[in-house]
């Protein structure tokens, strides 16, 4: 039995939880070994010249195939950004929407590929009005924050892959504590802007403290990163079946978009007057 435990991260699951499947005694061969012996060279040297087994052929998640997802993901989001981009007024449901589908996919136990792409489309509606807003008072920021957020996880992903960026037990736990006083900040800051108690384009999160707090947003979403990129490769090593490619390609596309976000808001913070 395949067996792997999950991390901190809440889209994969708590550290404390774990997840089996049964992967069979002849798994990732197209035939048995014992019956190996029974092929001419010939035989041999045809299957060894047949195309690598993709999850279909399998049934189990890869790499390649969570990044295939990923890319669908990331392709709703901009079809969904240009819409919202063009219709403003689709930015406020694109967040409601997205907010639910975002919790209702984070504690769901099976992925639904359908409610992920939903969610994906959704939060580019989100995005583009909210770009299309700033953009219009500071006039190129939305393609700063595209580049800075593929810059930002390009290096991450750099570094995870040279071994310098790794979860940690400890940092799983700073993270964690770090992200529900981020979230009950969050919270409180956007009830005192819609009582009108902050003044501020983002309320508290406005200035030198908006700055500071979105800095250590940013260092939360790139170990987010890490975590995805960790648990990608551990579910594709020890055999989780395809459906769970479409977990890794929702993770990254949530920590992908609250990268963009929080760029976008430091931007502008920078170019603004508050």
């Amino acid at each position: 039995m395949g067996e792997f435990r999950l991390s901190g991260n809440p889209i994969f699951g708590s550290k404390n939880q774990s997840a089996s499947w049964g992967t069979g005694s002849n798994a990732g061969s197209p035939v048995g070994f014992h019956e190996s012996g029974n092929l001419s060279a010939e035989q041999l040297q045809g299957m060894y010249q047949q195309p690598s087994a993709n999850s279909q052929d399998t049934g189990r998640m890869t790499i390649g195939d969570t990044i295939n997802k990923t890319i669908l993901c990331l392709a709703l989001v901009v079809v969904g950004a240009a819409v919202g981009w063009t219709v403003p007024a689709l930015m406020l449901p694109g967040a409601l929407i997205g907010f639910v589908l975002g919790l209702v996919n984070v504690f769901k136990k099976k992925p639904s590929p359908a409610l992920i792409l939903l969610y994906a489309a959704a939060e580019g509606l989100f995005l583009g009005g909210l770009s299309g807003f700033l953009e219009r008072r500071y006039e190129g920021i939305a393609i700063q924050a595209i580049v800075a957020t593929f810059c930002v996880a390009g290096v991450t992903l750099a570094l995870y892959r040279s071994g310098k960026y790794r979860m940690t037990p400890k940092l799983n736990k700073m993270f964690m504590i770090a992200m529900i006083g981020m979230v009950v900040f969050s919270l409180a800051n956007m009830v005192m802007m819609m009582t009108g108690t902050v003044d501020g384009m983002f309320g508290m999160r406005s200035g030198v403290l908006g700055l500071v707090i979105g800095a250590v947003a940013v260092l939360l979403a790139t170990y987010a990163l890490v975590s995805d990129f960790t648990m990608i490769e551990q579910l594709s090593r020890e055999g989780a079946p395809a459906i769970m490619a479409w977990r890794g390609a929702f993770g990254l596309t949530m920590t992908l978009v609250w990268l963009y976000l929080e760029i976008l808001r430091i931007l502008a913070i920078l170019r603004g007057d508050e």
